[in-house]
């Protein structure tokens, strides 16, 4: 059973409050340093809405793509959230967020690949230099935001496991565990989630791993440790909290794709031109703003993308 949130329109903009106010009346934790050129994510590291948000990553340069515009305020980004396996509402990932324990975590990286196995966080993450990128996201729901994430990109991670030529597509799969996600102890989706690219997609240089968002450490609400940001199509594509990345020849199937085909597309681009069956996709609002905009194709990243999808029937393989 599919269950249909708040309209994301329903935000208040005396709900979002300055960034710097915010940091004020939040007390300071530290919950990540970094050593050389890689992350060390200490014990219990990710933050929920009511924590500041904690140290920045320190060694983090500015990444070669990204755009000109300013970041949607923090609180906004940590408190208005789709994670269902932390709750349906947009509020319950921040408010179900210190149930998630980033800490230890592992990575199995799994399938069509020459060199498989499960790593720890530290030692997945720890040959990538951090980058900042300021990137849109765009949700299905017709909300946007643009976020600073800090991560690296998603093909430096995926050649280092030397993917074979039968590898076609890379699936990914989100943590399950209902103790910690107690969204999974409802039938909302088939669990875990699992989400997918094409080979192609997945080596954009668009594509990112993030782990961290505003500088610092990533908070739970919004994927910690790890999540998928892939800007130019609709957010529930960037899936969170991976445990599984695995080389495959066959399309894998995905959490909405499988709950409702005829509304989540496999490709999930963002596109004006075909709406969701149940609401426009022309316009969007952008959290904080009172006006909607149009809704821009591939999210603003047309040229940069388009070439991926050549040739193809974008009403079709929506």
């Amino acid at each position: 059973m599919l269950i249909r949130t708040r309209r994301p329109t329903d935000i208040k903009p005396s709900e979002i409050t300055d960034e710097a106010l915010y940091r004020q009346r939040r007390r300071f934790l530290k919950t990540a340093a970094v050593a050389g050129a890689g992350v060390v994510l200490g014990p219990g590291c990710g933050l929920s809405a009511e924590d500041d948000r904690g140290e920045k990553l320190p060694n983090v340069v500015k990444g070669p793509y990204g755009i000109d515009e300013d970041p949607t305020p923090y609180k906004s980004v940590t408190t208005y959230n789709n994670f269902y396996e932390l709750g349906t509402g947009k509020r319950d990932p921040s408010r179900n967020a210190h149930r998630l324990k980033p800490r230890p975590w592992s990575v199995a990286v799994e399938g069509e690949c020459a060199r498989p196995g499960v790593f720890a966080l530290e030692d997945f993450i720890r040959p990538h230099p951090l980058e900042e990128r300021i990137y849109r996201l765009r949700c299905v729901e017709a909300w946007s935001m643009v976020i600073p994430w800090v991560g690296f990109a998603l093909a430096d991670v995926l050649k280092r496991f030397e993917p074979t030529g039968n590898a076609k597509y890379v699936e990914f799969v989100t943590l399950y565990d209902p103790k910690m996600l107690p969204g999974q102890r409802r039938r909302v989706l088939d669990w875990p989630y699992t989400e997918g690219l094409r080979m192609d997609e997945a080596m954009h240089p668009l594509a990112i791993l993030a782990v961290g968002l505003y500088g610092g450490v990533l908070p739970n609400q919004n994927g910690a440790p790890l999540r998928l940001v892939v800007p130019w199509k609709y957010g529930f594509k960037s899936i969170k909290s991976i445990v599984t990345i695995r080389f495959v020849k066959d399309r894998p199937a995905t959490a909405w794709n499988t709950a409702a085909p005829d509304e989540y597309g496999f490709y999930s681009n963002v596109n004006p031109q075909v709406d969701h069956p149940r609401w426009s996709q022309r316009r969007e609002r952008r959290i904080g703003e009172l006006r909607k905009r149009k809704t821009l194709m591939f999210n603003g990243y047309a040229h940069e993308v388009a070439s991926l999808y050549a040739g193809m029937d974008l009403r079709r393989d929506f």
